[in-house]
């Protein structure tokens, strides 16, 4: 019997991209035999980041992962699966409060579009961090630099100064 590769997509907004998503891509990276990094926007969250921004830093982070690549989309998630024949969804799960968003979606998903999810338990110290509370400390002037890549966590410092100089003059540095 022929084996027929696995493809995985890994989508998010990535809006930043954390240590919890890189441990959850290097896991997925052994699993599969390509993973794509899907990096698409939440239409209920605003933007940190643009697009191309976030494809950038992440390949420059997964550049050492042989048969892992980053591409940004439009679509919905599973027409996105379904174009790069993608058979399998990685989500990561941080706690419980996670499984049953990522249930409902998973069971959602199979019923639509016949995708099957793989769940990766973050590390425990990645548990609690999301992108969302990342913004939110950064922007009030939190340091988010054991959170983040220490390259995004420049980046995330040089955005805040340029958009937001007059609300948080004093970003750690």
């Amino acid at each position: 019997m022929e084996h027929r590769p696995i493809i995985a997509i890994f989508p998010g907004s990535f809006d930043p991209i954390t240590k919890g998503h890189l441990d959850v891509i290097r896991r997925g990276n052994k699993l599969f035999d390509h993973l794509i990094i899907a990096v698409g926007q939440n239409p209920g969250k605003s933007e940190f980041f643009t697009k191309d921004e976030r494809v950038e830093m992440i390949q420059e982070l997964v550049a050492d992962l042989p048969r892992t690549t980053v591409e940004s989309y439009d679509c919905l998630t599973v027409k996105f699966a379904e174009q790069k024949k993608a058979q399998v969804m990685l989500r990561g799960m941080r706690n419980l409060a996670d499984v049953e968003y990522e249930f409902q979606l998973a069971m959602t998903n199979r019923t639509v579009a016949g995708i099957e999810t793989v769940f990766v338990m973050t590390s425990e110290e990645y548990g609690y961090v999301n992108s969302t509370m990342v913004r939110q400390l950064a922007l009030l002037g939190g340091d988010v630099s054991k959170l983040i890549p220490e390259s995004v966590y420049q980046k995330l410092r040089q955005n805040i100064q340029k958009k937001q100089p007059e609300v948080n003059p004093d970003v750690p540095e």
